[in-house]
């Protein structure tokens, strides 16, 4: 299979990037305003980090160069010297918090919405790659009643108001759950994936049916469906512990040791309802409280192809036999985080799996809103989604009693990063620089079937 070579826009420190590099692309380009993301994302992909202000500039305009990592705004790079850079695929995702309501006239990607999301339509068209990925928040799909995501597909098709004989046909277009591809994590995400339409052939954007792409359509949504992690997904506790579920009995069971009659000492009703209905239902094995938590009856060589799976993508990621707690890493991501007593405290009375809920009316009690403000991760399930920013018991918690904060490393493990993948700024640009990051493992998976699809339509 050939190298494709890929350009990347809104990088940050590069998890997509990363797993289009790990399924074999070549990557040639990338661009982000945050400099610390993009010393990560140097540091770790290879591409020499410039700025706009160490850039060959035309008309204030900063010129994209193959081989670079550029930190600068994207309304200020000029993308057309890449589009004779053999360039395959563009991918990214934008920001598209601006998003507007109004859209009264088109006047091709002119448009008064959207700014940064424009910016990656005005790279497609500029480069005019085989094929590109688009990958955002699923929120997208509603908003403005759903005028937002029918313009977004307009836009990237380049069909209505743009040249059609250099338009993109949509292959695929949906809100993924990255659990299902071995993630850790549930993190659900909008992924669109187009690739060069005939000319004149644009107009039909989203099913993939027409115009010779229903091959492209199928390959790529078959080569998602592999695996069988939407069943049975990958667990924190098997990433912090780098063993798969069927060899954690002794790491389980003392982790549930120490949750024996913390009800007690929190002593409220919502306490005593989670010893009735989490507490006293528990086996205190792990692979069949595994089971009974994610809802799925005990399956004989289902369940073994399963727990083999796991096993597999433990050693894909490099945690197989590699307890998070044993890493001391340059970047100190391995480090605990500097804690207040009294959120030690409350967590010490928060079990695994509840949030700042099951403290409400005690001396440990503080305001909230949020389901995960100050909830602890469960160790047989993936975790709930990391976030980039914000206080406010955001952070993330692990489910040992004794801990209260997860570290950087374990986010990142969390989030598919190998140990090797070493981060550059101060720890709130780092959290930022996880938080935001797409799963390299899914981008992994993502990159391999549109390389299919590709592969296909030579």
């Amino acid at each position: 299979m050939r190298r494709i070579k890929a350009a990347s826009l809104f990088s940050g420190a590069g998890g997509l990037d990363l797993g289009f590099v790990q399924a074999g692309y070549t990557l040639a380009f990338s661009n982000d305003i945050s400099e610390p993301a993009l010393k990560t994302h140097s540091k770790n992909l290879g591409l020499k980090l410039r700025s706009c202000g160490d850039s060959n500039s035309s008309g204030g305009m900063a010129e994209a160069e193959v081989g670079t990592a550029l930190a600068c705004d994207a309304a200020r790079v000029d993308f057309t010297p890449l589009r004779d850079a053999g360039i395959g695929v563009l991918i990214g995702g934008p920001p598209c918090q601006d998003f507007s309501v109004v859209r009264k006239d088109r006047k091709g990607i002119e448009v008064k919405r959207g700014k940064l999301y424009a910016h990656f339509v005005r790279a497609l068209e500029e480069i005019q790659p085989e094929a590109f990925l688009f990958e955002n928040v699923p929120g997208l799909t509603s908003a403005n009643g759903g005028l937002a995501y029918k313009t977004i597909l307009e836009d990237l098709g380049l069909g209505r108001g743009g040249d059609k004989a250099g338009g993109y046909k949509i292959i695929f277009s949906g809100v993924l759950d990255f659990s299902a591809f071995g993630v850790p994590q549930r993190r659900k995400r909008l992924v669109i994936v187009g690739v060069k339409a005939a000319s004149g052939h644009t107009d039909d954007h989203t099913d993939g049916h027409a115009d010779g792409h229903a091959d492209g359509h199928a390959k790529f949504s078959d080569e998602l469906r592999k695996g069988l992690f939407s069943k049975y997904p990958l667990t924190a506790m098997e990433v912090f512990e780098g063993k798969r579920l069927d060899e954690l009995g002794s790491e389980y069971a003392e982790v549930l040791k120490k949750w024996d009659g913390a009800w007690l000492e929190v002593g409220t009703e919502v306490a005593e309802r989670w010893k009735e209905e989490v507490w006293d239902r528990l086996k205190f094995d792990p692979v069949e409280d595994y089971l009974a938590t994610n809802g799925q009856p005990l399956r004989g060589e289902e369940l073994e192809e399963a727990l083999k799976q796991h096993g597999a993508v433990l050693e894909e990621l490099g945690y197989l036999g590699v307890p998070a707690s044993s890493l001391k890493l340059p970047d100190g991501t391995g480090e605990l985080p500097k804690e207040k007593p009294l959120t030690i405290e409350r967590m010490r009375m928060t079990p695994f799996g509840e949030n700042y809920e099951f403290v409400r009316g005690t001396k440990w009690g503080v305001g909230g809103g949020k389901s995960m403000e100050y909830k602890r991760v469960q160790p047989l399930t993936p975790s709930y989604t990391i976030i980039a920013y914000g206080g406010g018991g955001t952070h993330g918690y692990h489910y040992d009693r004794d801990r209260a904060g997860l570290t950087l490393r374990e986010m990142a493990r969390l989030q598919t990063f190998p140990d090797t993948f070493i981060f550059a700024g101060t720890k709130t640009q780092i959290r930022a620089q996880i938080g935001e990051a797409v799963p390299p493992l899914a981008a992994k998976r993502l990159a391999g079937a549109l390389a299919e699809v590709l592969e296909g339509m030579q």
